[in-house]
């Protein structure tokens, strides 16, 4: 799979505010959605789609372990309709927990490959971003990197810049290396990051990229999306991605994506949602609002997304990653990465 590359605008998991669902009139056709992705991003997406449908459409906006935890709480009481959320671990542990149920839909199975989908048909991918090596164009050559392994050799001592072990966006990229190496080869890989670290890890990847640009350290591991919003920012910025594992197994790529509710009141209707969601405009506007790659292969990227260049992707199942998770985060933790 070749994918092209540019900026992406910040997809956070930090909540913009809780608003409780408001009742709808008897008559009017309703999705109650609880999403982890911010108000700027899915607010225009489901303004279009009651334009053209008539549907009301509420939603709730937190952090995804806390939009979870309310669907495992609520049970069968629960308002939710459906579930969107970024990173396939999330996505993982929420179809593991019993809270989402099956779809059977023509038109996912048609826009989604399937590497983005659950094999049980409990969610589906919305957006594709690429967790890749972000690097100083001032202190580094771009034939000096080769893949994420590399990062742990001595070459790198002192150079490295993480982001913590703690977000679930770097416990994915362990998961698939665990799936790929195995347990001892993945735990060499991640001591020799930590040993390599030119400080202590950051919050976020934003910080991790203004580190470099300081000084700090000379390269990181990145989401995409991240990189694409300080390149809008600022087009000078000394930065530039790097694709990693072109040689062997291809970028390590996630997702953003949704499912229906196990107990949703509503369930066709959240599932003509997540169909329009997967094509068409709102694929365009997934890839130019927040600056992702649309998981519908027919949609074409955003130009500075476009501008980053093609490609090779990893080809394992994404759903590996949140089958690895547990594994991945114990390992983290006896590496000392923190």
């Amino acid at each position: 799979m070749l994918l092209s590359v540019a900026g992406c605008s910040e997809n956070s998991d930090k909540s913009d505010g809780d608003n409780e669902p408001a009742k709808a009139s008897a008559d009017t056709p309703e999705v109650v959605v609880y999403s982890s992705r911010k108000e700027q991003l899915v607010k225009p997406l489901f303004d279009l789609y009651s334009e053209e449908t008539g549907v009301k459409i509420t939603y709730i906006t937190d952090a995804a372990g806390p939009l979870i935890a309310r669907l495992e709480a609520e049970g069968e009481r629960t308002p939710a309709d459906m579930l969107i959320t970024v990173d396939v671990g999330n996505l993982w542990q929420a179809a593991h927990l019993g809270l989402l149920r099956p779809i059977q839909s023509k038109t996912l199975e048609e826009d989604v490959p399937d590497k983005f989908q659950d094999s049980e048909h409990r969610w589906f991918g919305l957006s594709v971003r690429a967790r890749t090596i972000v690097y100083s164009t001032e202190r580094v050559k771009p034939e000096e990197l080769s893949t994420y392994e590399n990062l742990s050799t001595e070459d790198w001592n002192g150079r490295l810049c993480l982001r913590t072990s703690k977000k679930v966006y770097n416990q994915s990229l362990v998961a698939t290396l665990i799936e790929r190496h195995g347990i001892e080869r993945t735990e060499e890989v991640v001591k020799g990051w930590v040993d390599n670290l030119a400080t202590d890890v950051f919050a976020d990847d934003t910080l991790l990229m203004q580190a470099i640009v300081a000084g700090q350290c000379d390269v990181g591991i990145v989401n995409s999306y991240y990189f694409g919003r300080m390149q809008a920012e600022d087009p000078e910025i000394p930065l530039k991605l790097f694709w990693a594992n072109q040689e062997i197994s291809g970028v390590h790529v996630n997702i953003s994506g949704a499912g229906v509710t196990k107990y949703a009141k509503h369930p066709g209707e959240a599932q003509k949602l997540i169909e329009w969601l997967s094509r068409g405009e709102a694929q365009r506007i997934f890839g130019g609002v927040n600056m992702e790659f649309p998981v519908n292969p027919a949609v074409p990227v955003n130009d500075l997304v476009k501008s980053w260049g093609d490609f090779k992707a990893d080809q394992l199942p994404v759903e590996v990653a949140g089958q690895r998770q547990g594994e991945a985060i114990k390992l983290m933790d006896r590496t000392g990465y923190r």
